[in-house]
């Protein structure tokens, strides 16, 4: 592993444990036991690295979407089965990881999107695209819209101050807001399976 995959994948731990704000760049350089200069070498400040880990984390799920997609037998199968790995994912970050992303969205993701293509909405559109063909998924829907309708539901699960943790279950967020919507986009054939997953996520 090189010294550019090694600082992303160490700050990326670190952000996921204790937020974005708390994390310096001492601390990743004492995390990984490298001198903060030789962070700097890859990285000319924080926001890049930040770029740096949600671009590595956005590869990390075009693997686990083509991975899941290539071993269920079905759209409905896959979807619930990122479902239920990002559920299980998400509960492991911090709260403070998703309020510090409110800050850095602005002034980091959309100041930025040119340069790094962010935030990227292709990872689940073949999956929406595979639910058509398999006639699960309404064939008058228009895919790209959905899949980014997803994206924003999905991301939206994960915000405390519309849903706080104190209140809501991520699944019972999860069972209201993104299946609801996958009910409105399927067909009979497909809101049978979706209604079958539920009863085991």
């Amino acid at each position: 592993m090189d010294s550019r995959d090694r600082i992303i994948q160490g700050a990326a731990e670190l952000f996921r444990t204790y937020g974005i704000k708390a994390v310096t760049m001492d601390s990743i350089a004492t995390q990984l036991g490298m001198s903060k200069r030789t962070i700097y070498e890859v990285f000319s400040d924080k926001d890049e690295l930040l770029i740096g880990v949600l671009t590595w984390m956005v590869e990390k799920q075009k693997d686990l979407v083509k991975k899941v997609l290539d071993e269920s037998e079905n759209a409905i199968a896959a979807i619930f089965k990122l479902l239920e790995i990002n559920s299980d994912h998400f509960q492991q970050i911090s709260p403070a990881f998703f309020s510090d992303m409110k800050k850095y969205h602005n002034e980091v993701l959309v100041n930025k999107s040119n340069k790094y293509e962010m935030p990227d909405y292709s990872n689940n559109l073949e999956v929406i695209e595979r639910g058509i063909k398999e006639k699960l998924f309404r064939r008058e829907i228009n895919a790209d819209l959905v899949n980014r309708c997803l994206f924003t539901l999905f991301r939206s699960t994960m915000d405390t101050n519309l849903y706080p943790y104190e209140k809501f279950s991520r699944r019972d967020v999860i069972r209201n807001v993104v299946i609801n919507f996958l009910r409105g986009i399927s067909t009979s054939e497909g809101i049978y399976l979706i209604n079958k997953h539920e009863i085991e996520f």
